[in-house]
């Protein structure tokens, strides 16, 4: 167990965490998913970090969680906050099956998965017009905008793990979030006195 306490985060929900890190340690782990040396870091860096997202986030929003992997970091906001709506795009078959048995362990009924590529047709005809479309590693970002801020309904907005170096990315990408509709564009960190490093996001509304 990380120094970091997840019951701060996850609350009564903390059994379901457990699960889940128990999951990905394991299973996650021999199918390829989360690397051997994720393993002793699983809370911190993957649970807990995804989890404090949940911070920028209003109450019952629609959340799409766009090339979510292992489920990060939907999986961890839809323990943390069972208020959300969650949908977990995943183009990979061995990827989206983990998921769908990964909601069913856990009984997630708040979170729905869809295979597929966040640009294809029938993902967003399923999903589109979402609050927020969340992401973590997925992409550079003017890619990631692409895909993400056509998901979000117009005012909503796509809120992106990133790392030291969005800013950069940000002034880089600036002309290709305006073609995919990105307005005011806002960095923060979240997690500050729970995580020795709190998560970057970043933030962009569609216009």
């Amino acid at each position: 167990m990380s120094k970091m306490d997840p019951s701060v985060v996850f609350g009564s929900r903390l059994p379901l965490a457990q699960a889940y890190h128990d999951s990905l340690a394991t299973d996650g782990s021999t199918r390829g998913f989360i690397g051997p040396r994720e393993v002793p870091r699983l809370w911190e860096r993957h649970l807990i970090n995804c989890a404090v997202v949940g911070e920028v986030m209003p109450q019952n929003a629609t959340l799409i969680d766009v090339g979510s992997g292992a489920g990060l970091p939907g999986i961890p906001l839809a323990i943390a906050r069972p208020d959300l709506t969650i949908t977990l795009i995943e183009p990979l078959l061995k990827r989206s099956t983990y998921l769908n048995e990964v909601v069913g362990l856990l009984g997630l009924d708040n979170v729905t998965v869809i295979r597929g590529r966040a640009e294809e047709g029938p993902v967003k005809k399923a999903v589109n017009g979402a609050d927020i479309v969340t992401s973590r590693a997925v992409a550079p970002l003017g890619k990631l905008a692409g895909w993400s801020l056509p998901l979000a309904k117009h005012g909503g907005v796509m809120v992106a793990m990133k790392g030291a170096s969005v800013s950069e990315e940000l002034e880089r990408d600036a002309a290709e979030i305006r073609k995919a509709g990105g307005g005011e564009a806002t960095i923060s960190q979240v997690g500050e006195g729970l995580l020795e490093q709190p998560t970057t996001l970043i933030t962009i509304v569609r216009k």
